[in-house]
């Protein structure tokens, strides 16, 4: 579903940049709507990475199965570091090898203060827009 809401996202954005362009230029600071789309962009990115890596160490029958299944030699697996999300097939020497793909943190670490950076500009645009309606 995130993908989806991702793409939806990213169309609008382009869009809205595309209709802009040739009356104002690139230089002015983005418009409310603009920065919904973004933050609804980054979110949806940031919950869809989390949700592939979260489920990367998940195994329902024996964790041997789940190292098997992911060509990770292993005697069980050890998990659940929430952020960075974390998830390892451990053998008995102690040396682990990881299910979490490598681009899944960077894309939460980015996703998760984008949202809050467009929703605040956002919101700064939307009171001087009801300050210039005065």
């Amino acid at each position: 579903m995130t993908p989806f809401v991702f793409l939806a996202a990213a169309t609008g954005l382009a869009w809205r940049a595309f209709q802009r362009l040739p009356v104002s230029g690139w230089w002015h600071l983005p418009s409310v709507e603009t920065c919904a789309l973004v933050a609804v962009m980054a979110g949806s990115a940031a919950l869809g990475a989390y949700a592939r890596g979260a489920m990367s160490g998940f195994y329902v029958l024996d964790p041997d199965q789940m190292c098997a299944a992911m060509g990770a030699a292993g005697d069980h697996v050890v998990t659940r570091m929430t952020l960075p999300v974390i998830s390892q097939c451990v053998t008995s020497g102690d040396l682990g090898t990881e299910l979490v793909p490598g681009r899944v943190n960077p894309v939460i670490l980015l996703g998760l203060p984008l949202p809050v950076l467009a929703l605040t500009t956002g919101t700064y645009m939307g009171v001087q827009r009801l300050r210039a309606l005065r």
